[in-house]
């Protein structure tokens, strides 16, 4: 902190390099500057992660900004009058003058500060003059509102949307390929929702119109693994439904143990467990990457090696859940169905083993980093719909909603062809998946059951055979 005479009283903190903020706090001739020269940054950790030392911020600041005025305006005073002593008496070399000098220096420091305090105007705090870098800061305050507005207002219309459709498909959902019976195993697969809120709407809501007996969370329901994002999960324990979660690699073992706190929770991390009827086996990701400490694009044989060194531990699983498709190759033939995400792009796998792998889009359609891009990410997220006494997948329901901004819903079925197909372990020499199956990926590629704007509700139904490897 520094005081300087000055035309005009304001107060400028600099933050270089940034650029600074000027106020105009007082009519004083006087200038108040606080530089900020650097940041304790456990410090500020510290603040961040402790939510009762981040409830006294604003309190300790103050104190901070009053302690530090005070030691100023004392040391301003002593220079100031030491300055004015020193100076006349250089000057005219007589004590008694050099009093007088220092007395009338003394009386001009008294009115200005008085006048400062009488002019003071705390409103001015909130009214800045920005320069340099951050004189972009109002427009983005503004743009910020306007989004939190639209957001609430998208996330309740969406809501809704969600529940008309959902119920329509259901009424006039008579396939003949496949009628899903209200004694199937239904599990609702989800995955990649990087702390968007909607995805709590999205998933309550298929929840209750499809009546699934299980979620699946194939990972990343976090973004950067802090504590401060665990809040965001006690959303799990309000679901009623049992919820298999595995890590993802924006998922830090802090944010595991978050999940697994919740009540209605099933945290697997190379283990298997019974749920709803099915067994599931499932392993978190090796990687953690928001610290920027590991390559997010690892080597997909050594992820397949990490996967080939847990079989031992998998046994016969009806079901194996995983993050990235890469580890989810690694498992080829152990099961009969595997489910990833990780690519934020929706698709289906038939791997020569026989085993079916379905990579699901993001439920939070990539969260705010959706904003990055010229088009918004669709939220996505899946029902499929085993035998209860085989175990089998027997068909499933991809649904694709518009992206932020977007007030769409797509469902799309596919039927299994061969439920009861054979299972075997692929030599570790195998060649890769000779095909693929794609979802609707995108609102374009699917089958449209409503779209805002058309005049009536329509079924697209998949052909027979359009689900079978070419």
């Amino acid at each position: 902190m520094s005081l300087r005479p000055a035309w005009n009283g304001e107060t400028i903190v600099d933050a270089s390099p940034l650029g600074t903020l000027t106020f105009r706090t007082h009519d004083a001739p006087l200038r108040l500057r606080i530089s900020l020269e650097n940041i304790d940054q456990e410090r500020a950790k510290a603040l961040i992660e402790d939510p009762k030392l981040a409830d006294r911020l604003p309190g300790l600041i103050e104190g901070d900004l009053l302690v530090g005025v005070r030691a100023l305006v004392i040391r301003s005073l002593l220079c100031a009058g030491a300055g004015a002593l020193i100076a006349v008496l250089m000057v005219f070399r007589r004590p008694r003058v050099a009093l007088l000098g220092l007395l009338a220096a003394s009386v001009a420091l008294a009115g200005t500060g008085v006048l400062a305090a009488l002019t003071f105007r705390p409103n001015s705090l909130v009214e800045p003059r920005y320069s340099g870098l951050v004189a972009a800061a109002p427009s983005l305050v503004g743009s910020a509102e306007s989004i939190v507005t639209r957001f609430e207002s998208y996330r309740s219309q969406l809501t809704k949307l969600v529940t008309n459709v959902s119920k329509l498909y259901e009424t006039v959902s008579t396939l003949p390929l496949y009628d899903a019976d209200p004694k199937s195993i239904r599990v609702l697969h989800v995955s990649d929702i990087h702390i968007n809120p909607i995805a709590w709407n999205v998933i309550r809501s298929l929840k209750d119109q499809f009546a699934v007996d299980l979620i699946v969370d194939t990972g990343d329901i976090s973004d950067h693994g802090t504590k401060p994002e665990n809040k965001f999960v006690d959303e799990v324990g309000r679901l009623g439904v049992p919820y298999v979660y595995v890590r993802g690699n924006h998922d830090s073992m802090a944010t595991q143990k978050a999940v697994d706190k919740q009540k209605n929770a099933i945290v697997l991390d190379d283990r298997s467990e019974k749920v709803a009827g099915l067994t599931i086996y499932g392993l978190g990701d090796p990687r953690f990457t928001p610290d920027k400490s590991v390559d997010v694009n690892s080597d997909p044989a050594s992820l397949g090696q990490f996967a080939r060194s847990h079989l031992g531990q998998v046994g016969k699983p009806d079901l194996i859940a995983v993050h990235d498709p890469d580890v989810g190759r690694g498992f080829t033939g152990a099961a009969p169905m595997i489910l990833s995400g990780h690519t934020h792009n929706r698709k289906t796998t038939m791997l020569p083993s026989g085993t079916r792998m379905l990579i699901q889009g993001s439920t939070g359609g990539a969260g705010l980093r959706a904003l990055e891009h010229a088009q918004p990410t669709p939220v996505q997220a899946s029902v499929l719909y085993f035998d209860r006494d085989t175990k089998r997948l027997r068909a499933w329901d991809d649904i694709t909603l518009g992206g932020l901004g977007e007030q769409s819903v797509y469902i799309q079925r596919h039927v299994e062809p061969d439920p009861q197909r054979m299972i075997s372990p692929e030599p570790t020499n195998a060649p890769s998946p000779t095909g693929s199956i794609t979802g609707p990926g995108s609102p374009t590629a699917g089958s449209p059951l409503w779209h805002q704007g058309q005049s009536s509700p329509m079924l697209q139904r998949s052909p027979t055979e359009g689900d079978r490897e070419s």
